[in-house]
């Protein structure tokens, strides 16, 4: 292994494949990519509905939070991605952004240059939309964005169910309004994955200024003379940069690996045995998720996609997927939502659907064994604010992950209310033909300590955490505006981590569009 980059990216997720591919554009920079997982050859990472496998384990670190004190203790598992490409590898592929009022709030908090405004280039810049080329979306980037090739009646059905409410129809809840329910625009081309690594590294691995290792795990950064030097494998070798040490691994991952190299809260860095470089008390704080609850029905047929989970239904929609392209295999299995209030007062939508054309998809998630459909429903702006810390010195022992969940009584009233706003949908007339009964939470719940006892048992993460090591204009804010982490020069933080708060919808696509802007002020400010 060649040493003596100008650049060491310690992730190689959405985040870090952006920074890999758009660095090296420069032929007088030398990159180097990490990744502690291993490639993504299986074919489950680039068919659309290989996810169904991805929260079971595969690609996974196979990590789960510690025990939730406000929700009775229950444990989640919680997939991080352990693949090149990382989430963007293992997620269910929906494209969406957030509120523009998520940025503008940025903005607001002191974070200069983060409104709305100011990155909507950014996501057109990495767009390449097979329908939409227009104020708000772009063509010819790098990252595929197309609409769902393998949507079926109820999902139709499911519109004019949520219409029954007095929610609208929106073709484009990433253009001008967030408002109302639609088929997600979808992370794939040609039915196909678009991962970051498919979108941006594949087309420039030939780069001979561009080299990515994958199987190799960090055990801490190099800290010498308040500078950011290199960083050092778990096996014990080191590598050094010149310029900048770029972490991307994750808003689990990045606060883990500081905590590894000394930087965080000195106290609990004592605790666990390592040596403190800089006591940083914001490092793995204001951890931010979102909470997924779920509603559970039996179909009257075959209306979903249960049946294919079946051995010879499984290799019929593999061949039509082969020959057409379409079908189950096409289907990401949750390209149906929208967005809607669980508070009428909400400054914008604070409730986030996906349909499910099946049961069981999810792990942890009931299977309706004669087939069924799920509608999640997440509340988006939770007050509750967690962290990650250290279980001991250990460079490959689980972090300790706590989202803390409905710690905020905001939280939880709005929780149950938009669970049962996924009720009042599935329970409309439109949705009568394709459901047969509501299994889950069904007639038994009824008071809000019921949909509480609940949901203690049946939910899970949206694999949508971030903030933990949150930009900036305030003295306690981890990194400045610019992705710089404050107190070391040389180091940068570039991944969902830096988000002051998380976005009211899935992270892939603001992930990915904070790395393009990253991209362009790391190379303002290379002086070599």
């Amino acid at each position: 292994m060649k040493d003596g980059f100008d650049f060491i990216i310690v992730g190689g997720g959405s985040a870090g494949c952006v920074l890999a591919a758009r660095l090296s554009e420069n032929p007088d920079v030398q990159v180097l990519l990490l990744e502690a997982g291993g490639s993504d050859r299986h074919p489950f990472y680039h068919v659309p509905a290989g996810f169904a496998k991805m929260t079971k384990g595969i690609g996974s670190w196979g990590w789960h939070t510690v025990p939730q004190r406000h929700m009775k203790d229950r444990v989640f598992r919680y997939t991080q991605a352990k693949v090149i490409g990382g989430g963007s590898a293992i997620n269910a592929q929906i494209y969406t952004r957030g509120n523009a009022l998520d940025y503008d709030e940025w903005r607001q908090r002191g974070c200069e240059g983060w409104g709305y405004e100011d990155v909507l280039p950014y996501f057109k810049k990495a767009e390449d939309n097979d329908t939409y080329e227009d104020r708000y979306h772009g063509k010819g980037g790098p990252l595929g964005v197309s609409q769902p090739r393998a949507p079926l009646p109820i999902c139709e059905a499911y519109f004019e169910a949520a219409a029954k409410l007095g929610i609208p129809r929106n073709h484009d809840t990433t253009g001008e309004k967030q408002d109302g329910v639609g088929y997600y625009q979808l992370t794939q081309r040609n039915a196909r994955r678009s991962s970051a690594a498919m979108a941006y590294l594949a087309p420039n691995r030939g780069r001979k200024n561009l080299t990515v290792l994958t199987g190799l795990q960090v055990r801490r950064i190099i800290v010498e003379g308040g500078r950011a030097r290199g960083v050092e494998l778990v096996d014990g070798r080191r590598l050094t940069a010149s310029s900048e040490v770029i972490l991307s691994s994750g808003a689990i991952g990045s606060p883990r690996l500081l905590q590894l190299s000394g930087i965080g809260p000195a106290d609990h860095l004592k605790e666990v045995g390592i040596p403190v470089v800089l006591d940083q008390p914001e490092v793995g704080s204001n951890l931010q998720d979102h909470l997924d609850l779920y509603a559970i029905c039996e179909v009257t047929g075959p209306h979903t996609y249960d049946r294919y989970a079946k051995l010879h239904w499984s290799a019929i929609a593999g061949l039509q997927y082969l020959l057409t392209r379409s079908g189950p295999v096409a289907s990401s299995l949750f390209e149906t939502g929208g967005f809607w209030y669980a508070d009428s007062e909400a400054r914008s939508p604070d409730v986030q659907f996906h349909l499910g054309l099946g049961t069981g998809i999810e792990s942890g998630v009931a299977a309706m064994p004669n087939g069924g459909v799920t509608l999640n429903a997440c509340y988006l702006r939770p007050r509750s604010r967690g962290s990650v810390r250290l279980a001991s010195s250990d460079p490959v022992a689980a972090p300790l992950i706590d989202p803390n969940y409905l710690e905020d009584a905001n939280d939880r009233r709005n929780s149950i209310e938009g669970l049962k706003l996924a009720q009042a949908i599935l329970a409309q007339d439109p949705l009568k033909p394709f459901i047969k009964v509501e299994r889950l939470p069904g007639p038994d719940v009824k008071s809000d300590e019921d949909y509480f006892a609940f949901i203690c048992e049946h939910s899970k993460t949206s694999h949508h955490c971030a903030g933990t090591c949150r930009m900036g204009s305030d003295p306690e804010a981890v990194l400045d505006t610019r992705l710089r982490f404050n107190g070391i020069e040389g180091l940068r933080v570039v991944d969902a981590s830096v988000m002051p708060t998380v976005v009211s919808s899935n992270t892939n696509a603001p992930t990915i569009m904070i790395a393009e802007k990253a991209a362009d002020m790391i190379k303002d400010d290379w002086n070599p």
